[in-house]
């Protein structure tokens, strides 16, 4: 970013900070932001700007190098372990400390710190939720172990040793656009890092307080037909005809569980404020060396995620004498998450398995000091948590405790003030584990026994591991700690009163979803159901269908012999495979002689699209503002009975019904007469679309990039920041390959060839800096958006010289 641009947006954003938000930067403070001397000034980053150093501190034990690339990806070299993970937790902090920092914060519930008083109900949230409990039972894990004890806390004092070096010039932008100092880093602070992920890719896959809404409303019957629990089309991540063994676990259901649970109940005023999107998944695939141009392996990965600035990962190489790993790193966390070193490769997607359960607690009395369960009076465990709130006084929450975990929801906490159920949550979150200790054996990992091994101790998040070697197995696993269910347990809220409700046990680890060399030559998740209904135990979770189904079709190509340059093609595919089959069914039940000039218009276009959603493309906004309205029209009327919120099916859901049946009870609007048709429906769902893309089209045009509004924003989230990307030329959407939709999307894409030389490539849509004043903000935004990557280069220590090397850092032992 030139210096004069980076300041007049600095100062533009920080008067809009004043303006909108006088508690997060006070007035007296913009003079000290201007000073030349320590303000925003000092963070304009010279095009030239020298990263060579020459480093000392005392916690090291030997000497290490730094090479940092034409990118600013560094490539560490150092004799041992905890000295690497020192100089990851410097390099991290450097680069990306208010980031790491934020994040931390907002994961134990603290950013009313930051934001003031408009805060105070999402940390509520998050303390009610267990996360800084989920944290310390975790932090017991992780230093139980003492390989893994001394690793953090060399990662957490490389962090502290950068902060030790800030001056008042040099604090990163963020701090002094909001009046804040840095604070030290801690192994808590890793752990909650990790338990906010685990609150991305765990907590969106389940819906209980929705699907209870649905259950006061529908029969039984409807249930099945709207939340099914194996579809039509799944394309399961486990091969069809897999043969799975008995279960090692078989889960006693509750004699009274069909009157008290399944049946119809009131509905659910509560509900999450910060619950994750659930399109936070990924793809990716593994293809055998016989499928492939080269005979060797290839294995493919582009987690989907909130997309941000700076970046969620951190791209660099980390070495020893012992292993040599590349790839995608956590700012906040050791060790490389996905990437490659010179044996294997890996890759993670998410599980989607429904791993939180929600309880009913009848309380003795308002103290909550006791709750009925098993027959007898229990006495809760009660937590103060303290909230402070910058500009206003402290807010004390009081948590209480039960067998099943923190009571989340009760009357002094949720959305609506007609909410008068306790509700407490179970979380496997809140369970001790060290994830971490995965990624360190998976960095060093040479075949698939190690990886078998490495996975075993990655309990929560669930997440589908991807993997392939050079000796040319592939394979691919759905780990994680997973409650052993009866069938139907954990759809809805379940009562809290009998402890047969509980979770009786946990699936064993060799039981989950795995394969290794199938006979088809690739292996694929992308967010799907991960076996067929031949599985002997139940799972559910909201599982996504489309783009398994996209990636599968092209893989099962029995013609071609795939390249790493297929590979990115494949990635970055805009093919709408939903619509492929929704089209059919809307162009044959429109009535074509009741729409108008304009409308007839939208649909002529429609028939000559070419299924892709792409940026420029007309065709992608028709369809989805028609199918949308359309969804709307067939399930309003039945799910809007209940003012809570009550889930609609997934859209393969409605698809599949409309096919099996054109006169499906749910097509008619219960709320009117005469009883509508699909004709009727269809018809009218174009109409009502065609208002909104005639509005579309005089505000600027409905090319689905102008709709779909791909954008990536700073980590504060406000639009208004003029440190975000806006207005990129970039297609896709949540169920296509290319998932990319509104600032949601592929937050890495890596595809690794294993051969015997590995070649790989990747990009994110980011910049290795996390200063906006700084050229390496988001020079990767612009390759990214074009589907393009760049090498990943393993370097090796007799490549010193090599043109590619900008700076070299130099650590020491003072």
């Amino acid at each position: 970013m030139k210096i004069l641009p980076f300041i007049i947006s600095t100062v533009i954003t920080s008067g809009l900070v004043v303006v909108l938000n006088s508690t997060m930067v006070l007035p007296a403070a913009l003079g000290k932001l201007l000073s030349p001397q320590h303000g925003i000034w000092q963070n304009a980053e010279s095009a030239h700007e020298d990263f060579a150093a020459d480093l000392k501190f005392p916690q090291l034990k030997g000497k290490a190098e730094v090479y940092f690339d034409d990118q600013l990806i560094p490539h560490v070299f150092a004799e041992n372990d905890e000295d690497l993970s020192f100089i990851q937790g410097y390099l991290h902090a450097k680069f990306r400390l208010f980031q790491m920092d934020l994040q931390t914060k907002a994961a134990e519930g603290r950013a009313s710190e930051i934001a003031g008083s408009k805060a105070i109900n999402y940390d509520k949230e998050q303390r009610r939720l267990g996360m800084r409990y989920a944290a310390e039972n975790s932090l017991i894990e992780m230093e139980k172990d003492p390989e893994s004890k001394s690793l953090y806390d060399a990662y957490t004092n490389g962090i502290n040793a950068y902060i030790s070096t800030l001056t008042e010039a040099n604090t990163p932008i963020e701090y002094k656009i909001l009046d804040m100092q840095p604070e030290k880093w801690s192994n808590i602070r890793t752990a909650l890092l990790l338990k906010m992920m685990a609150k991305m890719l765990s907590s969106g896959t389940e819906n209980d307080l929705e699907k209870t809404n649905a259950k006061s409303i529908l029969l039984p019957d409807d249930l099945k037909a709207l939340y099914p629990e194996v579809s039509d089309s799944t394309e399961p991540m486990i091969p069809k005809g897999t043969v799975f063994e008995k279960p090692g676990i078989i889960p006693v259901k509750p004699t009274n569980a069909d009157s008290l649970y399944f049946g119809n109940t009131s509905s659910i005023a509560a509900k999450e404020i910060s619950k994750p999107d659930v399109n936070n998944g990924s793809n990716n695939w593994a293809v055998a060396g016989s499928k492939t141009k080269s005979g060797s392996p290839i294995l493919c990965n582009d987690p989907h995620l909130e997309l941000s600035l700076p970046s969620i990962w951190y791209e660099m190489q980390l070495s020893t004498p012992g292993f040599n790993a590349y790839g995608a790193t956590l700012p906040g966390s050791p060790f490389v998450i996905i990437g490659f070193n010179d044996s294997i490769a890996w890759g993670v997607t998410n599980a989607q398995r429904d791993v939180k359960d929600y309880y009913e607690i009848k309380f003795k009395d308002k103290t909550k000091k006791e709750y009925w369960f098993d027959s007898q009076w229990v006495a809760t465990k009660i937590r103060y948590e303290e909230i402070k709130v910058r500009g206003g006084n402290t807010v004390i929450d009081t948590v209480a405790y039960t067998a099943f975990g923190p009571v989340m929801f009760d009357e002094s906490f949720s959305n609506s003030n007609s909410n008068k159920r306790n509700l407490a949550v179970r979380w496997m979150a809140h369970e001790g584990s060290n994830e971490g200790k995965t990624l360190y054996l998976l960095n060093r990992a040479h075949n698939y026994i190690d990886y078998e091994n490495a996975i075993k101790f990655f309990e929560c998040p669930g997440q589908n591991f991807i993997f392939s070697s050079k000796s040319g197995d592939i394979a691919l696993w759905q780990q994680g700690k997973f409650p052993a269910r009866w069938e139907g347990q954990g759809i809805y809220i379940m009562p809290g009163e009998d402890s047969s409700y509980m979770w009786q046990g946990y699936i064993p680890q060799i039981e989950n979803p795995h394969a290794l060399n199938p006979e088809r030559g690739f292996l694929t998740s992308a967010n799907q159901r991960p076996v067929d209904s031949t599985y002997p135990y139940f799972i559910p979770g909201q599982w996504l269908i489309p783009r398994s189904i996209a990636i599968t079709h092209f893989l099962s190509d029995t013609t071609k012999r795939f390249s790493p340059d297929d590979m990115m093609k494949l990635q970055n595919n805009y093919f709408n495979v939903t619509a492929e089959d929704v089209l059919p069914i809307l162009f044959k039940y429109v009535k074509e002689e009741m729409l108008t000039v304009q409308e007839k218009k939208y649909l002529s276009e429609l028939k000559q699209w070419d299924l892709m959603a792409s940026a420029n493309s007309k065709g992608q906004t028709i369809y989805e503002r028609w199918w949308e309205t359309l969804q709307h029209s067939i399930w309003d009327d039945e799910l809007g009975k209940t003012k809570s919120e009550t889930p609609f099916p997934i859209e393969q859901t409605t698809l599949e019904l409309l096919k099996k049946d054109s006169a499906v009870k749910y097509i008619d609007n219960v709320n009117t007469v005469p009883a509508e048709t699909l004709f009727d429906q269809v018809t009218a769902a174009l109409k009502e679309a065609s208002i909104g893309l005639v509005k579309d089209e005089a505000a600027g045009g409905i090319e689905w990039m102008k709709i779909n509004k791909p954008a990536i924003y700073h980590l504060l989230k406000a639009n208004l920041l003029p440190f975000a990307r806006e207005h990129l030329s970039v297609g896709g959407y949540g169920n296509i390959i290319n998932a990319t939709y509104g600032s949601h999307g592929p937050s890495w894409r890596m595809v690794v060839s294993l051969t015997p030389q590995t070649e790989a490539y990747g990009v994110y849509p980011g910049g290795q800096s996390g200063n906006p004043g700084s050229k390496f903000y988001d020079n990767f935004v612009d390759q990214w958006a074009a589907g393009k990557y760049h090498p990943l280069w393993m370097m090796t220590k007799n490549e010193v010289s090599d043109t590619r090397v900008k700076w070299k850092m130099v650590f020491s032992k003072s």
